[in-house]
């Protein structure tokens, strides 16, 4: 029932890397869940609440790194700087005066 109720919440965010990161999530958080479950006789609620709260957190994860990278790649900086394509023009340099001899 968990895992259905994970797959619920998590299924908001469908970028490539929430996706992916919910599936790794889930393996990582079965796997914890089964470890720690099987200490006190119960491995099987523990994969399942494991990969449950694994899936959510592998989702987040994912959903944050795919936000971070829309923002890259459309020009926008957290920093506040912000692509441009125009280009400043090169500086002018100028030649220095004629040597004055004094005459």
């Amino acid at each position: 029932m968990s895992l259905i109720a994970a797959a619920s919440l998590a299924s908001c965010a469908t970028g490539p890397n929430a996706q992916t990161g919910t599936v790794i999530g889930a393996l990582g958080g079965a796997a914890a869940g089964g470890i720690i479950g099987n200490q006190s006789g119960r491995g099987l609620e523990g994969a399942a609440i494991g990969a449950g709260l694994g899936a959510l957190a592998g989702n987040a994860i994912g959903n944050s790194s795919d936000q971070r990278n829309y923002y890259y790649n459309s020009g926008y900086r957290p920093n506040g700087y912000y692509r441009s394509s125009y280009y400043a023009p090169p500086p002018r340099y100028y030649a220095p005066p004629p040597p004055y001899y004094g005459y």
